[in-house]
């Protein structure tokens, strides 16, 4: 989902919202600097959100992206402007053009529970969205945790 997911979020009612979390450089964690590129223990740009509707929290998103790459630019900042970070990294030339999804499903971590608060015993369904530019380098991966009693996930794709 894009950073403006709160606009699109299909629901059957209620009202989404987005609550920006934080915005700053830390280690990526060794998968996530393996699919951007990194050296292991190298800064990523992470930014983290929580989505809610109707007031209830409904998903945590955190976005990774190298840090070295948005420096200096509103992605690294807390308001990244319209169209979010994708309009972003379009004007650096890195626009992505595809994406990959990684779903699976678990229990809810307590740190998860505390921010999420699914109902006791909901699982969550962890997305890994990565983004790919024209030139094929990952340029952003998107790990989402969505309380699973609040989404259908619903794809639709062409037949090879």
């Amino acid at each position: 989902m894009p950073d403006d997911a709160a606009g699109r979020l299909r629901t059957e009612g209620g009202e989404p919202a987005v609550e920006f979390l934080s915005v700053g450089d830390e280690p990526a964690p060794a998968a996530v600097s393996a699919v951007l590129g990194l050296a292991e223990g190298a800064p990523a740009c992470v930014r983290r959100r929580r989505f809610l509707l109707d007031g209830k929290p409904v998903m945590l998103a955190a976005s990774y992206l190298d840090a070295v790459l948005v420096a200096g630019t509103p992605i690294a900042e807390p308001d990244s402007g319209p169209g979010g970070i994708h309009a972003r990294l379009a004007e650096l030339g890195y626009g992505p053009v595809r994406f990959r999804e990684e779903v699976r499903s678990r229990m809810p971590s307590p740190e998860e529970a505390d921010r999420l608060g699914p109902a006791a015993g909901n699982p969550v369904v962890l997305v890994r969205r990565t983004a790919f530019a024209a030139d094929g380098r990952a340029v952003e991966v998107a790990e989402m945790v969505l309380d699973a009693s609040a989404y259908v996930l619903e794809y639709e794709f062409d037949a090879p």
